[in-house]
């Protein structure tokens, strides 16, 4: 591999690998998670804003994670909470899930594991995958990832999913348990991401940071994330706009 790699202004390292929040930064999930839900209720004969209940579905993720990171629940895989919210977010919209099957269920909630890339994202990660290690860090569970990887094609060299580090992001383990299962120091790891808010959490952990902005993660009406809140160690336009700063000494 190249030993041409970026050196981390924040933590003065040399930047070994590079990882990357996926929901939003490197996939697209509104757009998708819209797809089959318009599908699934064309399909039942009720009428939805398939973009409206995507966004309710993602609007759930936090707070159910927030109850494994408080302590309340016991370590929950996302594939479970998903599934959980989805049918709270499925009667809300006058779906009656008792009518459901649950294999039904189980392939609607299995669309974010079939979540379309950004357009740039493939080339941006194939370029810089030719300097660093390069893999999720993510909050999704590592099958997960590697079905969205597979189809995708994503070209990680690695997969690490919460289940992994047992931990859900923004708490310091996600990111530092990330670094140790790759044997390398945090500030030699970094985040890149479309969100200040894990990119604060990160950098706190140690790691170096990158910005990215999607502006249209959730779609057009978006007021977060349009830019970058703090002095990023990388902002960067996309991810192959990335990967050519990346290759700076």
């Amino acid at each position: 591999m190249p030993t041409q790699r970026l050196t981390s202004p924040s933590t003065g390292r040399v930047v070994k690998a590079i990882l990357f929040d996926t929901f939003g930064t490197v996939v697209d999930w509104r757009s998708g998670v819209a797809r089959d839900i318009a599908a699934f209720a064309a399909a039942r004969r009720i009428t939805v804003d398939p973009a409206a209940v995507a966004t309710q579905w993602r609007d759930l993720y936090q707070p159910a994670m927030e109850e494994v990171r408080s302590g309340r629940r016991p370590f929950t895989t996302l594939d479970v909470l998903h599934l959980e919210n989805l049918q709270r977010v499925l009667t809300a919209n006058g779906f009656n899930v008792n009518d459901i099957t649950a294999a039904d269920l189980h392939e609607l909630n299995l669309v974010w594991h079939r979540l379309d890339p950004w357009p740039d994202s493939i080339a941006g990660l194939a370029d810089l995958r030719t300097r660093y290690l390069i893999g999720p860090l993510s909050n999704a569970n590592l099958v997960l990832l590697a079905d969205m990887a597979k189809r995708a094609g994503l070209p990680w060299d690695v997969i690490i999913g919460a289940d992994v580090t047992r931990a859900y992001k923004p708490q310091p383990e996600a990111y530092t348990r990330a670094a140790d299962i790759l044997n390398l120091r945090p500030g030699e790891v970094m985040l890149a991401a479309a969100h200040n808010s894990d990119l604060a959490a990160a950098r706190d952990a140690g790691l170096a940071t990158a910005f990215i902005p999607r502006p249209t993660e959730y779609g057009p009406g978006q007021t977060l994330d349009l830019v970058a809140r703090q002095a990023w160690d990388v902002v960067a336009s996309d991810l192959v706009d990335l990967a050519v700063i990346c290759k700076s000494p």
